[in-house]
């Protein structure tokens, strides 16, 4: 029997109702498409370190280097937290035999590659959430992607070729 290939995303993008707003950004392509062929591992960092929904909206600031996740009208500074979830959660990942992860785009948490970094030094910078940030370092051969760039059929398809190999390369072992 041959083991189904696992695949970490944004769990908004499942259609969870995680986000700041209590919404979701319930992707199509990935649960209809994707979803034959993939078994998902729902991630929210933000619920995960224990913010509530809905929860005010955050965005990342300061040194590219090291920003901080900070609320944009109470200026909490939820970084020290989201770390400590971080370095926790993708601990707990690596028993869930992970071959690729979805992000969902300019998340503070979760953005891959296109967050915003609010700095007055750096106008128009972008960097990668602190969980993608970290799972990316942590599993640093592992494909990951951001969900819109899967729009792409060059990404897509270059995407879904390197889950493939990671599993196949997995499975040999």
């Amino acid at each position: 029997m041959t083991r189904p290939i696992v695949v970490g995303v944004s769990a908004c993008l499942l259609g969870e109702h995680v986000r700041y707003d209590g919404g979701h950004k319930h992707d199509r392509y990935i649960t209809d498409t994707l979803g034959p062929y993939f078994s998902f591992v729902p991630v929210c960092p933000e619920v995960g370190c224990g913010l509530p929904i809905p929860r005010e909206a955050m965005r990342l600031e300061g040194d590219p280097s090291a920003p901080r996740l900070m609320t944009h009208h109470t200026r909490i500074d939820h970084t020290e937290q989201m770390l400590a979830y971080c370095a926790a959660r993708v601990r707990e990942l690596e028993q869930e035999d992970l071959c690729g992860f979805i992000f969902k785009e300019r998340s503070p948490s979760c953005g891959l590659f296109t967050v915003p970094l609010h700095s007055g030094s750096s106008a128009g910078m972008f960097t990668a959430g602190l969980f993608a940030n970290e799972l990316a370092r942590y599993f640093q051969l592992m494909p990951m992607e951001e969900a819109e760039r899967l729009n792409s059929p060059s990404i897509r398809q270059n995407f879904i070729e390197r889950v493939n190999l990671y599993y196949a390369c997995k499975c040999a072992k």
